[in-house]
């Protein structure tokens, strides 16, 4: 089986992780925690970093640091994995959906201003399977409302808009370390901001508010979340990080190539290429039109048959028992390209022979 997308480890992971061990340092206090958080920082070029349990707890984070609560409406796409939605309900707020762009599968920013009334606090663009949301003209309607921006970066990390990284562009980026993500730590996730009151307070709310005492007593003044990330993880994410320049660099030539492969397929169309966005294509993605000779699923159980991991879309949200009758605008590209793409394996270990013989079953089908 051609797997979807797997880890890539084959630097000092083993090698810190048993630093860890070694030396008892295995929770959510140790030198690889600030490290992490330090370089990723550095990575990224922000002022701040701060890790978390996983990407979900980092929108989660995002959103409280920002005042965002009970009621609140926070604008995001229904073409997401419902993580992104999850997090805004988790506090109380009330996700509205905006449809998407059928030739990116990202947020169509010029539908999000028609969904802006006097309850809305924040917009949450989200750069799905690599492609960055059109982030000028969103920020502008951002300012131009008072709105705060949290990017859910969690697909998309070293992707690029106007040579800016994707989470750089907002008030908030969040991250997500998920055993199937560019870089991964098992399970884990990272907020990163240029707002130092930003990063601190979120740093202080992710560690249960804990203030030590004079006498070692711990206090805590507000209600606070256990969102730390272990040592032990932190240790693999930046042994993962020291690797990233050449896992992003082997995505892009894979898509590359599945580019010359499937770009002349009848029925199969690719996401939009842009000068000013570099994709890094955590996961390849295609459309399956009317005119292809067999319907998005059928194709989907081709690929299984011949021994090839793909996925479809997202479903769409809005439709999603949690979220029936939410607000929303029009939804019709959301739906269509729902039932249309396909995830294609997208792992950084992935082979030209493989990618061919993915390739070979789609035009010959």
């Amino acid at each position: 089986m051609i797997p979807l997308c797997v880890p890539e480890i084959k630097g000092n992971e083993w090698k810190y992780i048993k630093e860890c061990l070694d030396t008892n340092w295995v929770s959510s206090v140790g030198k690889f925690v600030d490290r992490f958080e330090e370089e990723f920082a550095k990575y990224n070029e922000v002022n701040s970093a701060v890790v978390t349990m996983n990407g979900t707890a980092a929108l989660q984070l995002a959103l409280i640091t920002l005042g965002i609560g009970e009621g609140d409406e926070v604008i995001v796409p229904s073409m997401t994995f419902i993580s992104s939605v999850n997090a805004i309900k988790y506090i109380g707020a009330v996700p509205v959906f905006v449809d998407v762009d059928r030739e990116t599968f990202v947020m169509d920013v010029n539908k999000v201003e028609s969904l802006i009334s006097e309850k809305t606090k924040a917009i949450m663009p989200v750069h799905i399977y690599g492609y960055s949301v059109e982030m000028d003209e969103l920020n502008a309607i951002a300012q131009k409302y008072n709105l705060f921006v949290v990017e859910d970066a969690t697909e998309a990390l070293g992707t690029t808009y106007k040579g800016k990284l994707a989470g750089t562009l907002g008030d908030i980026g969040c991250f997500s370390f998920n055993g199937n993500k560019t870089i991964t730590t098992g399970a884990g996730g990272m907020l990163i901001t240029n707002n130092d009151e930003y990063a601190k307070r979120a740093k202080y709310l992710s560690n249960q508010t804990k203030t030590i005492k004079k006498n070692g007593a711990m206090d805590h003044e507000e209600i606070g979340y256990n969102f730390r990330m272990p040592n032990l993880l932190a240790a693999m994410g930046v042994a993962q990080l020291e690797n990233i320049d050449n896992y992003l660099e082997a995505k892009r030539i894979n898509a590359k190539l599945y580019d010359e492969l499937l770009k002349d397929v009848e029925g199969i169309t690719l996401i939009k290429k842009a000068n000013h966005i570099n994709n890094s294509y955590w996961l390849y993605s295609i459309l399956v039109e009317d005119n292809f000779r067999i319907t998005r699923d059928e194709l989907l159980e081709v690929l299984k048959e011949n021994g090839i991991q793909s996925r479809p879309f997202f479903l769409p949200v809005h439709n999603m028992k949690p979220y029936a009758g939410s607000k929303c605008g029009s939804m019709e590209i959301t739906m269509d390209i729902s039932n249309r793409g396909i995830n294609l394996p997208s792992s950084v270990s992935l082979t030209k022979e493989e990618i061919r013989k993915v390739c070979d079953v789609i035009r010959n089908k």
